[in-house]
């Protein structure tokens, strides 16, 4: 029975990850009216499905085995695992909070290592310099990119390839990389610890994970094209070609390594790098670089306190952690409380002598 559970809420994740994170890919190709709506989802399910299938095994093997020892994972912490950072991911979404599915998967799998002492710092580390970088590395390209189409030949070349299909057919093709790329990455979140307790091989895990993900870009990513094709910002084909194959091969080059990353965080990147190469350094509002901290920050770290709790509380059938933690939590909001509460004028009288 806990098998059949285990499967379940793993490929929900991935049917989860396609209806967000890759649909998103073909939002460019959308808003621009290049493509309909049916068909960006039917080609973003294609190659979405192609990455998984070719590329996802190195970070199916990271997260099933790279951070943690495979022999931490039994039915019961792989079934945790999956649910604690699925419920991350609805508490996000309920408070309206933008989570890394890759992050959120990571701090999942931290969570049951801490409980058996097992993890592998040296790659938390690893990991962890290619979240800081890798949004870095997005924003520095897309300004070196914004900035070479403001010369003079190239926006040339630019405008008459407005005129023909080039341009049109460059940035769905771009679409689809990011797609793929997001395949290659992001199926592992979701399968990578149903490998590592050996209910799936990695074969099998990569190829059915997959189609989840890509059954749920599909069949549930209307919506989320809808907004980031054309409800967030307008961006010209040149600057969505830009954004898309910044993202896609960032996230290609980390997924041959094994390396999870945030594709979101990468792309938000490289719209800013966009905004400070037209706009300067206007864009760079307090408010979005400290939401992309939060970020990086809570992700992780939400799923990991899941998961060490739930595991603490029925596999080791230990409260003590538990108090420890609820009255750190209660410290921790009652300093938040107070900071916030606005400060009362306390007037004095002179004593009279």
């Amino acid at each position: 029975m806990l098998i059949i559970i285990a499967v379940s809420i793993g490929l929900f994740f991935a049917v989860n990850i396609g209806a967000s994170g890759a649909a998103a890919s073909m939002g460019i190709s959308y808003g621009a009216g290049v493509v309909n709506k049916r068909i960006a989802l039917f080609l973003c399910g294609i190659a979405v499905f192609l990455g998984a299938w070719l590329g996802g095994g190195e970070v199916v093997k990271t997260i099933g085995s790279g951070i943690v020892p495979s022999k931490t994972f039994t039915v019961a912490i792989a079934l945790i695992v999956l649910a604690s950072a699925s419920l991350s991911l609805f508490l996000a979404n309920f408070f309206g909070i933008p989570l890394s599915t890759s992050e959120v998967a990571v701090g999942s799998v931290v969570g049951a290592g801490v409980v058996y002492q097992s993890v592998f710092v040296g790659k938390i580390l690893w990991i962890a310099m290619f979240w800081l970088l890798t949004p870095f590395a997005a924003f520095v390209i897309a300004i070196l990119a914004a900035t070479l189409l403001k010369n003079k030949r190239i926006k040339q070349v630019v405008e008459k390839s407005k005129a023909g299909p080039v341009l049109a057919i460059l940035v769905v093709l771009m679409g689809l990389f990011e797609a793929f790329s997001a395949g290659m990455n992001n199926v592992a979140n979701a399968v990578g610890p149903l490998a590592a307790a050996g209910l799936m091989s990695t074969g099998d895990a990569v190829l059915w994970g997959g189609l989840a993900v890509s059954l749920g870009a599909i069949l549930f990513g209307h919506r989320v094209i809808e907004t980031n094709g054309k409800k967030i910002t307008t961006l010209k084909l040149e600057e969505g070609c830009i954004i898309s194959g910044t993202g896609a091969s960032i996230v290609t080059a980390a997924s041959l390594f094994g390396i999870p990353v945030p594709l979101t965080q990468i792309t938000t990147s490289s719209i800013i790098g966009i905004g400070f190469a037209k706009h300067g350094r206007t864009v760079l509002k307090k408010d979005i670089v400290v939401q992309l901290l939060t970020v990086w920050i809570v992700s992780p770290v939400l799923s990991m306190v899941l998961s060490y709790t739930i595991i603490q509380l029925l596999i080791q059938k230990n409260i003590y952690p538990i108090i420890a933690m609820a009255g750190v939590l209660i410290s921790v909001f009652g300093v938040l409380f107070l900071m916030k509460r606005p400060a009362k004028k306390i007037n004095v009288t002179p004593a009279k002598e």
